[in-house]
């Protein structure tokens, strides 16, 4: 933590990175990181980059970085385990580069790595930074944001990763006076054509032998409820509550990919996400596929991991 305090404190402008389809977690560790080095060095200049998610506009917004900021720019990447997957392929451009991630370090890019993988979040780690350094200040602000990483990345504090230390933390930043009903309310908030649609997930997921869950959502359906693969994505627990569910996969249709989303509650999926051009968790990951076909080849590989299981 230290040395990460050095490098901000050596570099006058610092840019920001995360993931591509950000999560909140992707957003309030960016953010989070990004007020929490205003708030304690106000002479930097702290630029975040990515696109815009429009549902998640609440949590922070994009600067507009030119190519020009990055010469001599110290360059922090959160919550991002794959040089392919961060958001704005410009992160290399930067003098130095940082890592900071709670991933399998499955891809150690970087001049320097800051990899917990025991944190249940990145938004968790940067709230580290501050319950660790007693000189440094943390405003409502960059509090509120590490908030919403935390709530989200534990899925509001029910999955595994959640640690006696998750709950510390998330203590420390609800001194700040946020507002948690409000920021819960707004992570939950939902289209009327999303919970259509949620309604015909419930309706139609199939449900294999072994407690293996699949749903598919072609590109026709989204355009039918006028819906982004973004915006579907975020239904990918709707059914977790099923008795017998072991493991499900999301297969989102894009225009040029197919997304694949990943949960399990107890076979190990991030190894069958790395065989599909993806990774992440042992029990949440992402992949891509690129035609159906390889879509059903995947779902027997997660299907021979329940049987086992």
């Amino acid at each position: 933590m230290q040395k990460l305090l050095d490098y901000i404190e050596k570099y006058e402008t610092i840019i920001i990175h995360r993931h591509i389809r950000p999560d909140p977690d992707a957003l309030g560790s960016q953010a989070g990181l990004a007020f929490l080095i205003k708030d304690n060095f106000p002479g930097k200049r702290v630029l975040m980059v990515g696109e815009e998610v429009e549902s998640l506009r609440f949590l922070s917004q994009m600067d507009d970085v030119k190519d020009d900021d990055y010469e001599g720019a110290l360059v922090i990447v959160c919550d991002t385990a794959n040089q392919e997957r961060v958001s704005d392929q410009r992160f290399k451009n930067g003098a130095v580069l940082l890592k900071i991630d709670h991933h399998p370090n499955n891809d150690p890019y970087g001049d320097w790595l800051w990899v917990n993988t025991e944190a249940s979040s990145v938004s968790e780690m940067i709230t580290s930074l501050y319950e660790n350094h007693p000189e440094l200040t943390l405003s409502a602000e960059a509090a509120r944001v590490l908030y919403a990483g935390i709530v989200g990345d534990t899925g509001r504090f029910l999955f595994s990763s959640t640690t006696p230390r998750t709950h510390r933390f998330t203590a420390r930043l609800l001194e700040k006076e946020i507002n948690p009903q409000e920021l819960n309310d707004h992570m939950d908030n939902m289209s009327l054509s999303l919970a259509r649609l949620q309604g015909k997930i419930l309706q139609t997921f199939e449900m294999l032998e072994g407690g293996t869950g699949v749903v598919r959502l072609p590109r026709t359906l989204l355009d039918e409820y006028g819906l982004t693969a973004q915006e579907a994505s975020t239904l990918v627990n709707s059914f977790a509550n099923v008795e017998g569910l072991k493991a499900w996969v999301f297969f989102i249709e894009e225009r040029n990919q197919i997304r694949v989303r990943l949960r399990s509650k107890g076979p190990i999926i991030n190894k069958i996400a790395e065989a599909y051009n993806g990774g992440g968790h042992p029990m949440a990951s992402g992949a891509t596929a690129y035609n159906w076909e390889t879509c059903e080849q995947l779902v027997k590989d997660l299907q021979k991991a329940c049987l086992n299981a």
